[in-house]
């Protein structure tokens, strides 16, 4: 699938006042959109109406006076109480109209939207696991690898540091691409584009991972830029989460649509589970289970289910043989028609994700195998 997918040009900029187009080229080139600039309106044909945006300076109103009505215009300028600027914005059919340098971080913010053609946001999923070794990276790389085998956008995003790296399961441990420590002093936006770009292609998705050098701290505000970036290119975007909930995790919780939480059929394991749904259901409303066997003696899925108090996604299936096809690079849910790609398939199904999209109502409570 192109990197370049659903992205447009940047916005049609207006204006002969040399110091506002500079400031008006720097705002571009912070959200990453490379801008077409005219003194008037362009002669020619398309040039207002198909950009994603027009910035007007409030010096050549004037001469856009009379031009075809669209969306997405805004009269730009310095002094914006003088009083023939409203009557300039309603002859234009501008929609904003702002004032720098006030208005410079929201006004980058939807440069950047416009240049990459931003429409629903990802279907956002975190899988946990409710004790160590359940299975949920397993889980998180399948839904990632069925998700993409069905044509959706799809990024696979790790965020667990101590978890030795997610692109060891898809056997890309070597591939080039950024990892999570080019990102750790991300502040403010980051662009999808260039974060999809920047991220190492594997089995039809995009995958950010952990590096192999010393632990690297991620501050809240760079997982916050690098997942609010992901969820804007659309389609899906599934997180592996670790059983903690610090400050990284939480801003991951934050921007989720749902929360698997994988848990063993043992009492130990719902015991621990707890713990882990305890702490991210404080953060996250949309927390449920999938439960995987084998089970402790009177217990089974529905029993997992309801004594964690959470609604039933379904029981975790397992193939013959994993360890050896993940070193041969066959990734977990590789195989189109094994039990734990038919049970991320029948997940996405029941989510609603054909095509991409946030997730309109809940998850159903019963089970997907």
């Amino acid at each position: 699938m192109p990197s370049s997918e659903g992205r447009r040009g940047g916005p049609l900029i207006v204006t002969e006042d040399v110091e506002l187009l500079d400031d008006l080229l720097r705002l571009c080139a912070a959200a990453g959109a490379e801008p077409e600039v005219h003194y008037g309106p362009p002669e020619h044909r398309g040039g207002w109406e198909q950009a994603p945006m027009v910035l007007v300076g409030d010096d050549a109103a004037p001469r856009c006076r009379g031009i075809a009505r669209r969306r997405g215009v805004m009269l730009v300028g310095r002094d914006q109480d003088a009083p023939h600027v409203w009557r300039q914005a309603v002859e234009i059919g501008a929609e904003y109209v702002l004032r720098l340098p006030d208005s410079e971080g929201w006004l980058v913010d939807q440069i950047a939207n416009a240049a990459e053609g931003v429409g629903r946001p990802a279907l956002t999923v975190g899988v946990m696991g409710g004790r160590g070794g359940s299975g949920a990276s397993t889980l998180a790389c399948a839904l990632a690898v069925t998700a993409a085998r069905s044509g959706r956008r799809t990024m696979l995003i790790d965020g667990d540091p101590l978890g030795g790296g997610i692109d060891v399961l898809l056997g890309g441990e070597r591939a080039e691409g950024m990892r999570w420590p080019d990102f750790a002093q991300s502040k403010g936006r980051v662009g999808g584009g260039a974060l999809e770009d920047s991220l190492p292609a594997l089995h039809g998705l995009r995958v950010l991972s952990w590096g192999r050098d010393d632990e690297v701290v991620i501050p809240p505000q760079a997982m916050r830029a690098v997942l609010a970036a992901a969820r804007r290119l659309g389609g899906v975007v599934v997180v592996d989460l670790p059983r903690r909930v610090d400050e990284g995790v939480a801003e991951a919780l934050a921007q989720l649509d749902v929360g698997l939480l994988v848990v063993p059929g043992e009492l130990r394991a719902v015991a621990a589970a707890q713990r882990v749904a305890s702490m991210a259901g404080m953060i996250l409303e949309d927390l449920r289970v999938v439960a995987r066997g084998p089970y402790a003696a009177g217990l089974d899925e529905r029993w997992v289910a309801k004594a964690l108090g959470l609604p039933l996604v379904g029981e975790l299936p397992w193939e013959a043989g994993p360890p050896a096809a993940h070193d041969d690079g066959a990734p977990p849910g590789s195989a189109a028609r094994g039990p734990l790609a038919r049970f991320c398939t029948a997940f996405w199904e029941q989510a609603g994700a054909v095509g991409g999209g946030s997730l309109a109502t809940g998850l159903p409570g019963g089970g997907v195998s």
